[in-house]
């Protein structure tokens, strides 16, 4: 894997972001709605307690909605205009175009978390947070992003439509928040031998993402971010290569 060709990819990908107003309107969505939740649902001042707990615990039911939209169009709007056969046509891989492509969504998702440095700001005039735990919440957004956004980009490469990949996007992404909760887990006890009921918790992004969240960046949950990653970026790569076979 050449890393010139992958920078080459993500570079073209970047810029087609904020070739259009897209970008634009995901930012300010997201900077608004994290906001909004953080103050009003969170109960930011109500609670007078110095952290970012309440910034970080929606951040997972944003995602679910706003990664999607971001992941949809990675291969779907390259098969839909017929580009995808020109991008498979260049003297780049498979894999290089995958990870490229992927690593300028993550970015670009990453650009929009570090844009809501003035919530860490205001809570370090408000009182004396702990920014260690801080740091780790955003480390453990920016890697659940990163989740969110193999398997939407996994997903967009299945079809050309991209209001199916989006729908199909939120559908696994929320099965995999899901999967640590009691009532989802209570439907697995009955039949299904304990390893494998918590092989299925250890899927959630929920119980990882709230570990790395509280300050406790344990190497398990960040391999296991590493690995759910790495897994769909393959599998993306393989329906790519049955696409360039065809």
């Amino acid at each position: 894997m050449s890393p010139a060709n992958v920078l080459v990819v993500m570079r073209r990908e970047l810029a087609s972001y904020f070739a259009t107003p897209v970008a634009y309107v995901f930012i300010v969505i997201f900077l608004v709605m994290s906001a909004a939740f953080s103050f009003h649902l969170g109960g930011f001042y109500e609670r007078e307690i110095a952290d970012l707990e309440p910034f970080f615990r929606f951040h997972p039911w944003l995602y679910l909605f706003l990664v999607p939209a971001v992941g949809m169009r990675l291969w779907a709007e390259e098969r839909k205009y017929g580009t995808i056969e020109l991008l498979l046509t260049l003297p780049i891989t498979a894999t290089e175009a995958v990870i490229g492509k992927f690593v300028a969504a993550w970015l670009f998702v990453g650009l929009a978390l570090a844009l809501t440095f003035p919530m860490w700001i205001t809570v370090n005039v408000l009182g004396d947070p702990d920014n260690g735990v801080i740091v780790a919440g955003y480390i453990g957004s920016w890697l659940m992003a990163g989740g969110f956004l193999a398997i939407s980009a996994c997903l967009s490469a299945a079809t050309r439509n991209q209001v199916v990949a989006f729908i199909l996007s939120v559908v696994v992404c929320f099965g995999f928040l899901l999967s640590g909760l009691p009532i989802v887990l209570d439907l697995f006890r009955g039949w299904l031998p304990q390893a494998l009921v918590d092989g299925i918790a250890n899927l959630s992004f929920l119980m990882h993402f709230d570990s790395i969240s509280r300050g406790v960046i344990d190497l398990r949950n960040l391999i296991y971010f590493v690995l759910v990653i790495g897994f769909w970026l393959l599998a993306n790569r393989i329906l790519l290569e049955i696409r360039k076979a065809d």
